[in-house]
């Protein structure tokens, strides 16, 4: 091991301490368990050799946002993790993306489309099928809490008969809720309302049951109002050595 990488793991271990804490914190002031919150690393940019640390200190779980960077870590690392990984597709997704996506992914929560729906089932069919899966691929509906179609999202209006579309698809499992707060919106408002999107969601689907709502800056205000999975990426890996591309 490279004195660089003696350092990575110190920080790493140092830094999911912390986030770790907070998430416990923020579970007590709610009066919530400690494990009804779970942590999902927010990968994207950052290398593989992060993703190995984070294993090795006991994450199971990781969030990437583009295809293609996604699709190489997977192949790059699966063959040497000896339990199971969970990878979360989080960043918005292209139809023409949904096959490759649908060979690996546990887990998209960024579905805001009958159409995109539409391509996952028929992309995790083929997978399911080809062997390439052994389950439905799990879907959370992100709901668009503003109106800027740049930042993806489903109107809240279109919920319902989107969520009816996804439980009814053979290949997928409706899982819940995922949403990004408004920018420059105040979190406690922004979380209320997603709060009470997700109780009328389960009141449809009981099964729906994840709520992804909180990242590094905010995650605390998500726990209060029932998060379920805090998507953390600067809090935990530090800034991004890649911003573009």
């Amino acid at each position: 091991m490279t004195a660089g990488t003696t350092a990575r793991v110190a920080e790493l271990a140092t830094r999911l301490a912390a986030v770790t804490a907070r998430i416990e914190a923020a579970c007590a002031a709610a009066g919530r368990e400690p494990g009804a919150v779970r942590l999902l690393p927010v990968t994207k940019f950052h290398p593989a050799t992060d993703i190995a640390i984070l294993y090795d200190l006991g994450c199971r779980a990781f969030g990437e946002s583009r295809e293609q960077e996604a699709t190489a870590k997977v192949a790059e690392l699966t063959s040497g993790f000896a339990e199971p990984v969970a990878w979360h597709m989080i960043g918005r997704l292209q139809r023409n993306k949904a096959r490759a996506v649908a060979r690996w992914a546990h887990t998209v929560q960024s579905v805001d489309s009958e159409r995109l729906a539409a391509a996952l089932d028929t992309a995790a069919s083929a997978a399911l099928d080809a062997g390439e899966r052994t389950a439905p691929l799990r879907v959370l509906l992100q709901v668009s809490l503003d109106t800027d179609p740049g930042r993806g999202g489903v109107a809240p209006a279109e919920l319902p008969a989107l969520a009816d579309r996804i439980a009814a698809a053979p290949a997928l499992e409706l899982a819940g809720l995922m949403a990004i707060p408004p920018l420059d919106a105040e979190p406690d408002s922004a979380f209320d309302r997603l709060e009470t999107l997700h109780t009328r969601l389960r009141a449809d689907h009981p099964g729906a049951s994840e709520l992804s709502a909180g990242m590094s800056g905010d995650l605390e205000s998500a726990v209060a109002h029932g998060s379920t999975c805090v998507r953390v990426g600067t809090a935990l890996l530090g800034t991004r050595p890649i911003t573009s591309g």
